[in-house]
């Protein structure tokens, strides 16, 4: 990547492009996108502290900033970006000085290699996109084991726009999708399962900005828990928005309904209730739809006659991104967006499971249940719900104080929860490198005499895995403030840390 200093400072030079759906839009539409995509854009970096400029145009962004890797974890969360490109030279655009000075900066990355050139060109200059490819080639082939444009080893990408060149080999794969909060907004049911987060992770990735509804059964741990899931969705993926988490108290509308429905109906009756707290909180939320993570199938009341009796209870329309896929698929997705750690812990209590559930049941014969009920105790239970601004709940509010330590004891075991890219740009000396699925699958195999003290970016995750652990009988514990603390606390021993 080109490093540009300025005083004692290096600064790196991303390349981004819009994802390529947004050029299928009119002129008018694709300007509003990505007007989004810019405040989102913007708002991941500002949000994870990563300092940057930012230069834009209609097809292409150009970011500079000193924390390359933190800044490309951050883009890659945020829909609607495509191809990100580190740009690793600039020149002037004469042509002369691209292939000259392309063939010093690319003569030993293509040495022996197969290899191609791709060109782009924007703006007036006297020759094509084709004429860079063959000359540059032309330079870079004596160095090569050949010319290859079908299967290269490496490829020099040339971008020329106005009045400079840009040089790339990396291509890094975005989001893709739509910029959060082009679609509108809407309302996910959430009980912190695997299902309910991938569907919002889903909906958002279309550009539907996302409030939850958490319809809670079973108290404020249970609570405490969602909370955990659904802050990984806002922190990680929500740029540009600020979502709101709706905790409706369910444990009198479910004695209500215990009291007068039929044992058969409980499961479809409840899911019908708990559409009909949604339609009153999207109502103060301004949200166009609900979203669920219901799955054809999965359970009782997800068969398809039973999910045409829930929906025929509200008037907005209800989505199920989840609805043709399998648990398998589901928890490889909830894996990828971060939050499987967390949600393979929550215990839904939202499961009635009587011995006899309806699996076809009509419209009319659960309105004659919801008939019986006192549907007073629904809307209070509503009008009482406790709301949370989740961008602003710090990790300290949602886990409990003795799993977090501040220092690290002699003798610990250190273990970075970092994505693997993390982790190779900065560990804390000798720390052992595993995910939070991966460590909670294996920690039992783990010295239960040892002290072990997690970290990773925020905090959060690794809290939750020493929870875990901790039941299990480990002494674990998360460092408190996550990287950025464990980065202070290192470099006051002396222990070298890179630049952001």
């Amino acid at each position: 990547m080109v490093e540009q200093t300025t005083g004692e400072r290096s600064r790196t030079l991303l390349f981004l492009r819009p994802a390529s759906e947004l050029t299928l839009k009119s002129s008018r539409t694709r300007r509003r996108f990505q007007q989004l995509l810019v405040r989102n854009l913007k708002d991941a970096l500002r949000s994870q502290e990563i300092p940057f400029r930012f230069v834009g145009s209609w097809s292409w962004f150009l970011i500079e900033t000193e924390a390359p890797l933190q800044a490309i974890e951050a883009l890659r969360h945020v829909p609607g970006i495509g191809p990100i490109m580190p740009i690793e030279l600039v020149t002037g655009t004469s042509l002369e000085e691209i292939v000259q000075r392309g063939a010093e900066a690319f003569a030993e990355r293509v040495r022996g290699r197969r290899f191609a050139v791709r060109a782009r060109r924007r703006g007036n200059h006297p020759y094509r996109s084709r004429d860079i490819e063959v000359e540059l080639g032309a330079a870079l082939r004596p160095f090569a084991e050949r010319v290859d444009l079908t299967n290269p080893e490496v490829t020099v990408y040339v971008e020329v726009r106005e009045d400079r060149a840009y040089f790339y080999t990396t291509i890094i794969k975005g989001l893709g999708g739509l910029p959060i909060g082009s679609q509108g907004q809407a309302l996910v049911l959430i009980s912190g399962g695997f299902d309910s987060a991938v569907a919002a992770w889903l909906a958002m990735r279309r550009g539907v900005a996302v409030d939850y509804l958490f319809c809670n059964l079973g108290g404020k741990a249970y609570e405490r828990a969602v909370l955990q899931v659904a802050k990984v969705l806002a922190d990680a993926w929500s740029f540009g928005t600020r979502p709101r988490f709706y905790s409706v108290d369910f444990g009198p509308v479910v004695d209500e309904m215990r009291r007068h429905v039929r044992p058969a109906y409980w499961q479809v009756v409840l899911k019908r209730l708990m559409y009909r707290a949604g339609e009153a909180v999207a109502r103060r939320t301004e949200a166009l739809a609900l979203i669920t993570g219901e799955s054809l199938g999965q359970v009782s009341s997800q068969t398809l006659k039973n999910l045409q009796a829930i929906e025929a209870g509200t008037s907005l329309p209800v989505l199920r991104p989840l609805l043709t896929y399998d648990k398998e698929e589901i928890i490889n997705l909830a894996r990828q967006i971060g939050t499987a750690t967390l949600s393979e812990r929550v215990r839904e209590y939202c499961a009635l499971t009587p011995d006899r559930p309806v699996t076809a049941t009509r419209p009319e014969a659960v309105d004659a249940e919801l008939a019986k009920l006192d549907l007073s105790v629904l809307d209070q239970a509503v009008a009482s719900a406790e709301v949370y601004d989740l961008r602003a709940l710090s990790a300290s509010e949602l886990v409990t104080p003795y799993l977090f330590i501040e220092e690290i004891p002699e003798g610990a075991v250190v273990i970075d929860c970092q994505s693997e890219a993390l982790y190779e740009h900065w560990h804390y000396p000798g720390a052992l490198h595993m995910d939070p699925w991966q460590l909670l699958q294996q920690f039992r195999h783990l010295d239960r005499d040892r002290v072990y003290v997690l970290y990773c970016p925020r905090g959060l995750q690794s809290a939750y895995v020493a929870e875990v652990m901790q039941r299990e009988g480990y002494e674990a514990y998360s460092f408190k403030g996550g990287v950025p603390a464990l980065k202070a606390y290192a470099q006051a021993r002396g222990i070298e840390v890179p630049e952001l």
